[in-house]
């Protein structure tokens, strides 16, 4: 409890840090208070106790059995606990009320301190000149201290475009890459607004320990070295209050070395760029995984194996996790036991030291990642209370060092990694023991054991994997029992590769070749489970999803860890029992004895087990002699929790069914545009539905390539025969992976920068025909005819960027359409004065819906439908009220993917201009 008070403080003010310093007043007032009643308490019970006589008299005799010996004098076989006084209760709950308030005490101490260590770090970790500075947006000379392995990034043009996480491999040759860090300093301004920047900071500030995420030029093979200091002439953008990095630090160009590591990392960076190559060698996923296996490193590993592994509820293994700890210290408690020097044997504290110090070694080469880090505390916590000689329990070490931890840094209380860390180990050392029991019922105890650990480890995460991603892993228990005992395999030897590279390569070439046999192993699991029908099932995302999936998690609990069946007497069909058919009523007793309305007057949970029983035969079990009268074993909770089990399982496939046959029944099969859903940027789809075959053309690629896959996989759509890239902003390029290799033509703006001509490079080495766009340019998709109208060739202005977007325009098969990329209201009237588009079907709504947007020119679209593609929450406020309001009044129907999901377009059946819109969402 008090952790858990301790993590919803530190989750809740890290996210509002202006009321940390408030709320820690209040925190500590309540302290001292709780502090002064438990205080007055143990000093009431104190004079109770003194004042108390030293005998009872006579009265206090017990007549049960006949004793004149005083209650006060019984010996403990004289002693009829169920006659005892009531002064001899007292005791007990006094007991109970001082350890209940000492609970509070505890709970609220730990609050408050998470509270002050928030108001604290909250100043420290952004300071005001710096927020100042990132306000500006001007270009800084910065010194950062590297704090993880750079790891490839998507390219990015201009510095204020979001960066969408594509995974651990993702767009490796874009030429930028990713790495978290720390500012120390900034030590010089320039640009427009240097001025009012440099007066922020005062020309210099150092002694900073901002944490900051970096992107910039440069390969994930590049020689930065944890603990590394690096320059970069970068632009400060700040980032929610509740990000793990107070700061995105944007670098057009590579980081320049100032100073090395320090001694006691350099070693682990070495080793880890030594192992990273070694792996690179090895076939196959195996080398691409093995590297995160043994020393956390995922660099290698690609988006098709990383989206494989989540599917499959393997993910949590594409890195090092607490287990590897366990694994570790149990090794060195074992051998170090039996290892002996002559006479002499390794003791007890000199294992423990031992393996304190090889856990501090193995944190530092794997870096410390949030499940390490609880693994690491914990387990050395542990270490401690043995070496003392008072060993914890399981959950109150997970406890302590959940507290530990928040209080070194709350902002790990935002950490899904580190939430799921603890609550995976939480499932485990509370869930996994009742559910073996439970299993062993019907499975050998071994099996029920291989089983129990995964489910309860899914069973405690699955409430916040589904705010991860919205799917539910169908086979991800299988799966888990396939992979889980491969991977403490591929962890030791792994790490024993990684230590013999240096010193006996030949050595460490053997046992990296059988590291790789579990590793390959493990990603052939995942491959193989995420291929098969319906691994990863569409379920409710955000608070609903996870109460949900609470409810039901706590439905199949009580299910499986129900009183145990099988023991007892049983009766068959033909025998005299509590059956339907029995002189007895569903609970045991006599139906002579019990009225009609007998059932009604029961709890709502008891009438359901009655209807229940009515239903289906349900045997009893006579309790041990003693304890009362018989028990169902199916009690009045797990009635409820099978009768919710069985709604919900036969409501979500009746939705799952209804949903594909509604969607057969309805979907327009002469459809000409989809918007795809795919969050906060734009890909929508224009088809030429031919009599030979059809024909594609995609508008964007929006900002991640997974939604983009998706989306194209449900419209059956493999192969693009026309890309239009409107612009280079990372919301319209960033899913280019997810059609590498399957453009004819591609269509771009004007390059701005290196990066943006690799990208080119990468469609070309595709296959693709890239073609710089610009008005006047034109052709067909089939029975469409397309059109450029903007911008310009050889203008000398609103070229690149958002005013430079490239606007297309298709027309045939009874639908005209005009897609605007995130045209602004100067270049939407600059457009209309030299290429007026005229009137209109469909228009792609400019910049996702801003205010920015020019009324006549929509006027003059006059549009039957607008489709907006918008992500869901976005912190941009789009589309805004002022656009709805425009469209509203020129008669255009808004279509939003955030709320409507993917939108499709067809012309109607009965012509004359008219339009079918169909929604994913309805709506």
């Amino acid at each position: 409890m008090p952790a858990a008070l301790a993590w919803a403080t530190a989750w809740w003010l890290t996210g509002a840090p202006a009321f940390a310093g408030p709320a820690a007043a209040v925190l500590w007032a309540v302290v001292m208070v709780v502090a002064l009643v438990v205080a007055a308490s143990a000093a009431s019970a104190a004079r109770r106790k003194r004042t108390r006589p030293a005998f009872r008299p006579a009265s206090h005799r017990s007549s049960r059995r006949g004793s004149d010996v005083p209650a006060w004098k019984r010996t403990p076989w004289q002693r009829t606990p169920w006659r005892l006084a009531p002064w001899r209760r007292a005791p007990s709950r006094r007991v109970t009320r001082a350890t209940l308030a000492g609970t509070v005490l505890v709970c609220v101490t730990a609050a408050a301190l998470l509270a002050s260590l928030v108001a604290v770090a909250a100043t420290t970790r952004l300071p005001a000149e710096i927020a100042a500075v990132a306000a500006t947006h001007s270009s800084v000379t910065a010194r950062i201290v590297v704090r993880s392995v750079p790891v490839g990034a998507p390219a990015l043009s201009g510095f204020g475009g979001t960066g969408a996480d594509t995974g651990a491999g993702a767009d490796a040759g874009s030429g930028r890459i990713r790495f978290s860090g720390t500012l120390v300093a900034v030590r010089a301004v320039t640009g427009r607004t240097a001025t009012a920047a440099a007066a922020a900071t005062h020309g210099t500030r150092e002694g900073l320990s901002v944490p900051v995420l970096v992107f910039a030029s440069g390969s994930p093979g590049d020689s930065l070295r944890i603990g590394a200091t690096v320059r970069v002439a970068a632009t400060l953008v700040a980032t929610e209050p509740g990000d793990a990095a107070a700061l995105l630090v944007f670098a057009p160009g590579r980081p320049a070395p100032v100073c090395g590591a320090p001694w006691w990392l350099d070693w682990a960076d070495a080793l880890r760029s030594r192992f990273a190559a070694a792996a690179a060698t090895l076939p196959g996923d195996g080398g691409a995984l093995l590297p995160g296996l043994a020393i956390g490193d995922t660099s290698a590993v690609g988006d098709d194996l990383d989206a494989a592994m989540k599917s499959s509820a393997l993910s949590h293994l594409t890195a090092v996790s607490g287990a590897n700890c366990a694994v570790l210290i149990a090794i060195i408690m074992l051998l170090g036991g039996r290892f002996r020097l002559g006479r002499l044997r390794l003791g007890r504290g000199a294992r423990i030291t031992l393996s304190l110090a090889v856990l501090l070694g193995f944190v530092v080469l794997v870096t410390p990642e949030p499940s390490v880090l609880r693994a690491a505390v914990m387990a050395a916590v542990l270490l401690i209370g043995v070496g003392v000689g008072r060993p914890g329990r399981g959950v109150p070490l997970l406890a302590l060092s959940v507290i530990v931890l928040l209080a070194t840094d709350p902002w790990l209380s935002r950490s899904y990694g580190f939430a799921l860390s603890v609550l995976a180990t939480g499932g485990l050392l509370v869930l996994a023991g009742p559910l073996t029991r439970s299993l062993a019922r019907w499975l050998p105890t071994g099996l029920a054991a291989l089983i129990a650990i995964p489910l309860a480890a899914q069973l405690a995460c699955q409430p916040v994997l589904v705010l991860l991603s919205p799917t539910f892993p169908l086979y991800g228990v299988p799966a888990n029992l396939l992979a889980e005992p491969a991977a403490p395999l591929g962890t030791v030897l792994g790490l024993a590769a990684c230590l013999l590279l240096g010193w006996l390569p030949g050595l460490a070439g053997v046992v990296l070749w059988s590291a790789w046999v579990p590793s390959a192993w493990i990603a052939a699991v995942a491959r193989t489970t995420a291929a098969l029908p319906g691994s990863s099932l569409p379920w409710p995302g955000g608070p609903f999803g996870v109460a949900v999936t609470a409810l039901l998690t706590a439905a199949v609990l009580v299910l499986l860890l129900r009183p145990g069946t099988g023991t007892g007497n049983r009766s068959g069909p033909g025998e005299q029992g509590p059956g339907p058919g029995s002189g007895r009523g569903g609970d045991g007793t006599p139906r002579s004895r019990r009225g009609d309305g007998s059932v009604l007057r029961r709890s709502p949970q008891r009438i359901l087990q009655h209807m229940l029983q009515r239903i289906i035969w349900i045997r009893r079990r006579p309790r041990a002699r003693g304890r009362g009268r018989t028990r169902s074993v199916l009690d009045g909770w797990s009635a409820v929790a099978l009768v919710v089990l069985v709604l919900f399982v036969g409501g979500y496939a009746g939705t799952l069914i209804g949903q594909a046959v509604g969607r057969a029944l309805t979907f327009p099969a002469d459809w000409q545009i989809a918007a795809c859903d795919i969050g906060q940027g734009d890909a929508v789809v224009v088809r030429d539905h031919g009599a030979d075959r059809d024909r594609f053309a995609l508008v964007d690629v929006g900002p991640d390539p997974k939604p983009l896959q998706r989306c194209l996989r449900s419209l059956g759509i493999d192969r693009i025969d026309l890309l239009v890239l409107t612009h280079y902003d990372m919301d319209h390029i960033g899913g280019i992976a997810a059609v590498i290799g399957r453009v004819g033509t591609a269509l771009v703006g004007i390059p701005e920068n290196a990066q943006d001509e690799r990208l080119h490079a990468r469609l070309a080495e595709g296959g693709a025909e890239v073609r710089q766009a610009a008005k006047g340019d034109a052709g067909t998709l089939g029975g469409l005819r397309w059109d450029v109208l903007w911008p310009v060739r050889g203008g000398s202005e609103m070229q690149t960027g958002n005013p430079g977007s490239v606007t297309i325009e298709f027309d045939g098969r009874g639908i005209r359409s005009v897609f605007l990329g995130d045209l602004g209201e100067d270049a939407q009237d600059a457009l209309d004065r030299v290429s007026a588009p005229g009137r209109v079907d469909v228009v792609k709504v400019a910049h996702h819906g801003s205010r920015d947007q020019s009324p006549p020119f929509y006027a003059e679209l006059h549009a039957t439908v607008g489709l907006i593609s918008v992500g869901a929450g976005n912190r941009y406020g789009h589309p805004t009220a002022s656009l709805l309001d425009l469209l509203r009044s020129v008669g255009t129907l808004a279509v939003r993917t955030d709320r409507q999901g993917l939108s499709v377009v067809a012309p109607a059946a009965a012509g004359g201009g008219a339009l079918t819109v169909w929604t994913e969402k309805g709506g």
